[in-house]
């Protein structure tokens, strides 16, 4: 019987002390966004892949949808064998550019090696070093998504106006939502950003994970 106060005792010190190491997914991402800003240079590489990749991603998105409008303009088929092709050259192009980004967030946590045993020595939980990494991750996405599909989009509409001026802009969809499927360009430059975002994210799974299982005290003794 008096073991129970006892043990409700520490199972009341034991939240305290996971409520005071546990920070809030604010606090995550305020040091997340330090990090970025100290690590300017290493980020934008990072997001640079992403750019590149949806970049790619949204440049064939756009291009299908112009030479749609103009297929339809001449009552012409379209070329089906070309979409083929092209979406193989996306799914090549996507996997390098989560490669990539493996890579350079692993490379990311080799430079931190110290900072990382600095915050689990003050008690950081493993999940959240996880949670630093993805939230690093998610925000290079965004941003490199943003950029990629914006770029892409610019380019292919100034291909195509250089080659038929604007007379093959008349019929594309631009703004309009499809409840059936994507058939705008504003629908595709959503969808890419999502598809940057998530693949950002899952790339840097592996070295969030490595990040989280390293022990403190190995961590700090590593000379970089």
């Amino acid at each position: 019987m008096a073991q129970q106060p006892l043990m409700k005792d520490y199972q009341t010190a034991e939240s305290k002390i996971e409520r005071q190491i546990s920070l809030p997914f604010r606090e995550a991402l305020k040091i997340s966004l330090r990090n970025i800003t100290i690590r300017f240079g290493r980020a934008m590489i990072t997001a640079a892949g992403t750019f590149l990749g949806i970049a790619f991603l949204m440049s064939v998105f756009t291009g299908s949808m112009i030479l749609d409008a103009v297929h339809r303009a001449e009552g012409t088929p379209a070329d089906v064998g070309m979409a083929a092709r092209q979406i193989w050259l996306v799914v090549m192009s996507l996997l390098v550019c989560g490669v990539g980004i493996t890579n350079s967030m692993l490379m990311s946590v080799t430079e931190r090696f110290r900072e990382i045993g600095t915050m689990k020595c003050l008690g950081a939980l493993d999940g959240f070093i996880v949670r630093l990494y993805l939230i690093e991750s998610a925000l290079m996405g965004v941003i490199g998504s943003f950029a990629g599909a914006l770029a892409g989009t610019l380019a292919m509409v100034l291909v195509y106006m250089l080659k038929g001026g604007t007379a093959v802009l008349v019929g594309v969809h631009w703004l309009t939502l499809s409840t059936a499927k994507p058939d705008s360009v504003f629908e595709y430059f959503v969808i890419s950003l999502v598809i940057g975002t998530v693949i950002s994210v899952v790339a840097a799974v592996p070295a969030a994970s490595h990040a989280a299982k390293m022990p403190a005290a190995a961590a700090l003794r590593t000379e970089i």
